[in-house]
């Protein structure tokens, strides 16, 4: 394993060549500079059938240094943290500047809008975990599963992942902000064959502290249980049913809602919520909120990627559109102020009712449940939606038979209207944290 990180360290040492850094592109003639760097390391190994197919250590970091010019834009990437390539890094990025067309919009996020304090989100647990180990974590997870059941016939194999890494941001507003995050993830993915075939199924769980993971052989055989489920799969009639999304598809569902009022779309005109702030989007008792400040949640941070300071805000309130996820030059485009959401997706929590993924097969009667997705058919200009899905078909409130090569259909817009409920089987693993997500009604080209 690297050596682990010490990030106090590391930040004493680049700090001070980080704002030197600074402080040169402003008397260089930079009317404006920011740094981004950030550092990984980390292991990653994958046994499949018992023996190791890969092992890999990570150690990984880079730096993008961004000048402006009045509203002339530059950044140049490097990943040589020495002095003399700072240095170049400069120079290339301010000679670059000097050939770039400028933009009113581009600039610093506003200077009173910078994060003054920097919480502790409880987000850095490195885990010393030797190569050994981590072989003989995912020979454990992979054996759960293959001894689970007699139909596991072969293996994709058991990954077990171990990162961690330190970001930082500064800008020549004087601000300088960073902080330390860990990730650590086991996963296992397995095939199960009786005489109608083969089917493939997966799990996983991925913590911000390793002793949090769940079992190796809880995730092993969690996956062996998914993959003999599925086996005898087959198509269903064509028509329009209520389709109920499991957790782990259902943030994928949700996703789409994010990307739409992502700013990049909003001022290019190329989502389907465009102009839509104030509608009703999704249904009165609904409630989307974007929560950054959750302790070892995998979508906190204390400031976004412009050093804008994180906070909670409401994107859906009792089914309207609130806010939308904006970076500062996306708002100057479109006449607004950020909204501190430059970067990743922060963590996004959707209310949810009291049923928990049967009791809601109980409401639905008959339908689809849908536990995977495939292809990419999805227009977010027209909110137009249709992907290839398996999962379980459901008959008087209790699942029937498993399900492939179907397509479901619709638009995302009569989609999020439709809910008609979420439930408490919320998956915490995830930026997006949704339960099984209920639409009223979708199409579904299954048999003809």
């Amino acid at each position: 394993m690297p050596e682990p990180l010490d990030p106090q360290s590391l930040i004493d040492a680049l700090a001070p060549r980080i704002e030197a850094l600074l402080a040169r592109a402003r008397r260089q003639g930079a009317s404006a500079a920011e740094v981004s760097l950030g550092i990984d390391r980390g292991l990653s190994v994958n046994v499949r059938l018992g023996e190791v197919d890969t092992l890999e250590y990570h150690h990984d970091r880079g730096l993008a240094l961004t000048v402006y010019r009045g509203h002339a834009k530059a950044t140049v990437n490097t990943t040589d943290l020495s002095e003399g390539a700072l240095e170049a890094t400069l120079d290339a990025a301010l000679a670059i500047a000097g050939h770039t067309d400028p933009d009113p919009c581009q600039g610093l996020a506003e200077a009173d809008l910078m994060a003054r304090e920097i919480p502790d989100l409880d987000l850095h647990h490195p885990w010393p975990i030797e190569a050994e180990q981590a072989i003989e974590l995912a020979r454990r997870c992979e054996a759960a599963a293959r001894e689970h059941d007699p139909r596991i016939r072969n293996s994709e194999g058991a990954t077990l992942s171990s990162h961690e890494g330190l970001h930082l941001y500064a800008n020549s507003h004087g601000f300088l902000g960073a902080y330390p995050s860990s990730s650590h993830s086991l996963s296992c993915s397995v095939i199960a064959e009786d005489d109608s075939g083969m089917q493939r199924d997966y799990w996983y769980d991925s913590r911000r502290v390793p002793e949090e993971l769940a079992t190796p052989e809880d995730i092993g055989r969690e996956a062996a249980r998914r993959a003999v489920a599925r086996l005898g799969a087959r198509p269903v009639p064509t028509g329009r049913f209520p389709v109920i999304f499991a957790p782990e598809v259902a943030a994928g569902v949700i996703r789409h809602f994010t990307g739409a009022i992502r700013g990049h779309n909003l001022y290019r005109r190329t989502s389907f919520l465009t102009d839509a702030l104030g509608q009703a989007v999704f249904p009165a008792w609904l409630t989307i909120e974007a929560d950054p400040l959750i302790p070892r949640a995998a979508g906190s941070r204390p400031f976004d990627a412009e050093g804008v300071a994180s906070r909670r805000c409401e994107l859906i309130q009792d089914g309207i559109l609130k806010s939308y996820l904006l970076d500062s030059y996306s708002a100057c485009r479109l006449g607004l102020r950020t909204t501190g959401h430059a970067g990743a997706l922060p963590n996004l929590i959707l209310s949810h009712g009291p049923l928990d993924q049967a009791a809601l097969f109980k409401e639905m009667g008959t339908g689809l449940l849908v536990t995977e997705l495939m292809g990419q058919g999805v227009n977010l200009t027209t909110g137009d939606y249709s992907r290839g899905a398996a999962g379980f078909w459901v008959e008087g409130g209790e699942i029937a038979h498993p399900v492939q090569e179907i397509t479901i259909a619709g638009n995302l817009r009569e989609m999020f209207a439709g809910i008609q409920a979420i439930g408490a089987d919320v998956d915490r693993r995830r930026v997006i944290r949704s339960g099984s997500l209920w639409i009223e009604r979708m199409t579904i080209a299954g048999e003809s």
